[in-house]
């Protein structure tokens, strides 16, 4: 894992031609959504010898506050540190930009992520009930979990 973490660069999407959607899906199943908020942010790449194995998408909310609208990291990476050194990432990217807070969201039913993000120093700011409900036209489960409200988590930076 530490030579992993070593080896790994991470830097901005220079051609959105190159745009990993297959992993950006993983995180997020609406390509509407993924379009919107990459035209909107600045999607950055996580690197291991010339292959993209993860990626996290910010977004400025406003003069203060920016968020993670996307954080995924291919499947056989999962595990191994590189979704936490790309939160890392972006909690630095985010001060050097003079932002003093950083917003993530996911779902009710996104329980390891929930407990990763806390354990990073996220704490639960609000939640949308019924969001994925009314927002997605297919409905979403994880390990078993109906996915139906959006859970909104802030870090002081």
């Amino acid at each position: 894992m530490d030579t992993l973490n070593h080896l790994l660069k991470i830097e901005l999407l220079k051609d959105k031609y190159d745009t990993p959607y297959d992993l950006l899906l993983s995180a997020d199943p609406s390509m509407e959504n993924i379009k919107n908020y990459l035209e909107l942010g600045s999607c950055y790449l996580a690197i291991l010898d010339d292959e993209v194995i993860g990626v996290v998408v910010l977004k400025e909310l406003n003069s203060t506050s920016i968020e993670i609208v996307n954080v995924a990291v291919k499947e056989s990476f999962r595990s191994k540190g590189v979704g936490v050194k790309l939160l890392t990432f972006s909690e630095k990217v985010s001060k050097v930009f003079g932002y003093t807070s950083l917003i993530i969201a996911t779902g009710n039913s996104s329980i390891r992520q929930l407990a990763i993000y806390q354990k990073f120093g996220f704490e639960i700011e609000e939640t949308y009930r019924n969001y994925f409900l009314d927002n997605y036209s297919d409905l979403i489960f994880e390990d078993g979990i109906q996915c139906k409200h959006k859970i909104v988590l802030k870090k002081i930076l």
